[in-house]
């Protein structure tokens, strides 16, 4: 497993701002977790109480990204940081960006949501849509555990489930052409469903950045638009050495 702390700094003053900006992101991650999980149950459940909520959360996503932002670049101004603290400052710049944007897709899914319950349910309920959303689920959780850990090790496990995500979102494509194709009737709620799913895999991408910004704290590689086995081969071959 490779993971790194924050290093220690003659000032504690400065371990404590950084501190409280890494908190701040996770607190913002969960928040957004929580939003992901509300839009889906919405999808399912046609629930306008639970799509209400998704909306509201995302103000409060909003706020929270204009609030880290500026709290880093207070930290940029005042203590100069270098090396490790700044390629972590650096990195949740970038993270809470991609974590505004997943709360953006979910406040959309929510709308389509929405627009679904005013049609005749399928028995299904949207199972592949679900599913999909469960694997999205699980790449956001997993992105934000290895960025609270610093684990590089379990980042890259990330990449490996936007491969699945990507796979199951062209299925849905195909699957919503062919009944696009075989009913012009169901073309509305097919559109509906195709939007939904390319919100999820937009979501999935997200999660896929901020891992690739975890192992750049760890080993300090920028490994943005590398294939993942390309990536692991490359920390491999470094032997796990960390930048300092």
């Amino acid at each position: 497993m490779e993971t790194t702390d924050l290093s220690p700094h003659i000032s504690s003053r400065f371990n404590d701002d950084l501190e409280a900006v890494r908190a701040s992101l996770l607190r913002m991650g969960g928040l957004v977790e929580a939003q992901l999980k509300k839009c889906l149950a919405t999808l399912s459940e046609a629930d306008s109480v639970l799509a209400a909520e998704v909306v509201r959360d995302d103000e409060q996503v909003n706020r929270m990204e204009v609030e880290i932002d500026e709290a880093c670049l207070r930290i940029l101004a005042t203590r100069a940081p270098a090396a490790g603290d700044l390629r972590l400052i650096v990195a949740i710049i970038k993270a809470i960006t991609d974590l505004e944007r997943v709360g953006d897709e979910a406040r959309k899914i929510a709308h389509i949501s929405l627009r679904l319950a005013t049609l005749e349910r399928p028995a299904d309920r949207y199972r592949e849509v679900r599913h999909l959303g469960r694997l999205v689920e699980d790449m956001v959780h997993e992105a934000l555990d290895a960025f609270a850990r610093m684990d590089a090790e379990a980042a890259l496990r990330v990449p490996q489930l936007d491969r699945q995500v990507d796979e199951e979102y062209e299925s849905i494509q195909r699957q919503c052409v062919t009944f696009m194709m075989e009913d012009p009737r169901q073309v509305r709620r097919m559109l509906d469903i195709t939007w939904a799913a390319r919100a999820l895999e937009r979501v999935g991408d997200h999660a896929k950045n901020i891992a690739e910004y975890v192992i750049y704290m760890v080993h300090g590689q920028d490994v943005r638009h590398t294939r993942p086995e390309e990536v692991e081969l490359r920390l491999r071959g470094r032997g796990g050495a960390r930048e300092s």
